[in-house]
C-alpha cells in the first residue's frame, strides 16, 4: 500500500490533484440532473479525475511558473510557509478549487443547454420523479401486468421513490377495487400498499371528491 503525504507539498499535490474535478462533478450534477450514464460511481469518479487533469493542465498553461514558485516555498518551509502567505494561499485555494471549477462547471452546462431551447429539458430526471414531486394527496390506481387492479391513498405518509434508487411507491391506505378498477371501499386495518413499476402496465392518480375527500372521484 502507499503512503499517505507527509508533508504540505504533497497535501497540496493531492488536493490540487482530486478537488476541483469534484468540484466540478458535483455542480454539473446539481445544475444538469442526474443522468443514467452517470449512475455508476466509478464512472462519475473517472470523470471527477479527468476534470481535474484537464483543470490542472489549464492552471499550468496560465499560472504555471508562479504556482511553481509557490509550491517550491511553501514545500521548503512546511507550514511556516503557509501560515506566514495564510491570505494568498486561502485565495488560491478558494480560485483553484472552487471559483475556476464553478465557473467550468455553469460554462459546460449554459452551453450544452443553449441549442436545446425549443427542447423539454427538466431538471426532473425521470417521469415518476414528476409525477409525484408535487402531486398533493391523491388516490393512485393501478393496473398490473397479470390484468388485476390494485389502488389506495397516497397521504402524507406515503412515499414514493425518487431517482436513482428503482421506481416504487408506498400508499399509505389499500383499498378494494372491482374488477373494471373502480374504488369500492378502503381496506379495514390496512397498513398500505406497497407497488414496485416494474410489475405496473398502467398508473394513474385519481384527485378525491372536492365534496367528499376521502372518497375517489
Amino acid at each position: 500500500m502507499g503512503q499517505a503525504p507527509s508533508t504540505v507539498l504533497q497535501l497540496g499535490m493531492l488536493a490540487l490533484v482530486v478537488l476541483p474535478g469534484i468540484t466540478y462533478q458535483f455542480l454539473r450534477e446539481r445544475w444538469r440532473g442526474p443522468v443514467p450514464g452517470e449512475r455508476d460511481l466509478g464512472e462519475r469518479v473517472l470523470r471527477s479525475i479527468a476534470a481535474s487533469i484537464l483543470l490542472d493542465t489549464l492552471y499550468l498553461v496560465v499560472a504555471g511558473p508562479a504556482l511553481v514558485r509557490l509550491a517550491r516555498e511553501i514545500g521548503a518551509r512546511g507550514w511556516d510557509g503557509i501560515t506566514d502567505q495564510a491570505r494568498l494561499v486561502g485565495l488560491l485555494g478558494l480560485l483553484l478549487f472552487i471559483v475556476v471549477p464553478a465557473g467550468a462547471a455553469g460554462g459546460v452546462t449554459w452551453w450544452q443547454r443553449r441549442g436545446r431551447r425549443a427542447a423539454r429539458y427538466r431538471g426532473t430526471p425521470t417521469a415518476w420523479d414528476s409525477m409525484f414531486r408535487d402531486s398533493g394527496s391523491c388516490f393512485v390506481r393501478v393496473r398490473l401486468r397479470d390484468g388485476a387492479w390494485a389502488g389506495g391513498w397516497y397521504g402524507t405518509r406515503s412515499f414514493a421513490t425518487s431517482y436513482p434508487q428503482p421506481a416504487e411507491i408506498y400508499l399509505q391506505t389499500a383499498w378494494i377495487m372491482d374488477r373494471d378498477g373502480r374504488f369500492v371501499r378502503p381496506i379495514a386495518h390496512s397498513g398500505g400498499l406497497h407497488v414496485r413499476a416494474s410489475d405496473v402496465d398502467v398508473l394513474e392518480l385519481v384527485l378525491p371528491s372536492p365534496t367528499r375527500p376521502e372518497e375517489p372521484r
